[in-house]
């Protein structure tokens, strides 16, 4: 059993691919939404990656960020748009809303899975007394929390909705971890930050926090250690007794 997570006076987690099961979910709606953008554009255009183009463009960020990212790896250019644009994919915001779309609609398809181990992880840390909070990019996070009845665990919850109204930089920008300790009453030394995209261990690194842990979902260790976390696991039963 590792204790480093133990020795903080918080806990800030990560939702998809460290709480839920959901970033696949993510990858699949992402897909849908630039393959289907890519088809309408002239010569042969290579379909978005769900492994590799998810992880470096999307994963973890803001949803109009990650498409100005995989567009910008492309060398596309399009109006960005307004955020009430309907679904569709003439500007960066429109293509955005068309992947909420297909995420929205795979998550009623398939529901959420959680992981285990963090649930078991999240229960541990209150028994000790340690504040937990919960951040995240996505403006599904609350529903999904409360769909999993998990929202009663979390002192705060910094979601997609929040960084909107405050106006805050998303991953890799530390802002909304800074934001989410401030709430605890907390400073980032004081603080751990759990995640499992590289953009979100940057955001750790970036804001100073005591401990940065990188959970490797898949073969992204080395990533994760490059983009500044302190420690690296498989999955977090490795701080389980």
């Amino acid at each position: 059993m590792r204790d480093e997570i133990f020795h903080y006076k918080g806990v800030l987690f990560d939702l998809d691919g460290v709480i839920t099961k959901t970033a696949k979910l993510h990858a699949a709606a992402w897909k849908e939404a630039f393959d289907e953008f890519l088809k309408t554009l002239p010569g042969k255009n290579t379909p978005f990656d769900s492994d590799g183009d998810y992880r470096n463009y999307v994963d973890g960020k803001p949803r109009y960020d990650g498409v100005e990212g995989f567009l910008k790896s492309r060398n596309i250019s399009i109006p960005y748009g307004d955020p009430n644009d309907p679904p569709g994919l003439t500007s960066v915001t429109a293509i955005g809303n068309l992947k909420d779309r297909y995420f929205s609609e795979l998550l009623q398809k398939q529901g959420v899975e959680l992981f285990p181990s963090t649930v078991e992880l999240i229960h541990l840390l209150r028994q000790k007394g340690v504040k937990i909070a919960v951040v995240s990019s996505s403006k599904h996070c609350r529903d999904i929390l409360d769909k999993e009845k998990l929202t009663p665990f979390f002192d705060i919850i910094c979601d997609g909705n929040e960084t909107g109204k405050l106006h805050l930089k998303g991953k890799p920008a530390p802002d909304t971890y800074v934001n989410a300790a401030q709430k605890l009453g907390l400073t980032a030394s004081d603080c751990v930050v759990v995640e499992d995209a590289e953009a979100g261990v940057q955001s750790g690194r970036s804001g100073g926090f005591g401990l940065v842990v990188g959970v490797n979902r898949g073969d992204y260790a080395e990533g994760l250690k490059q983009h500044g976390a302190d420690v690296v696991v498989d999955d977090l039963s490795e701080f389980l007794p």
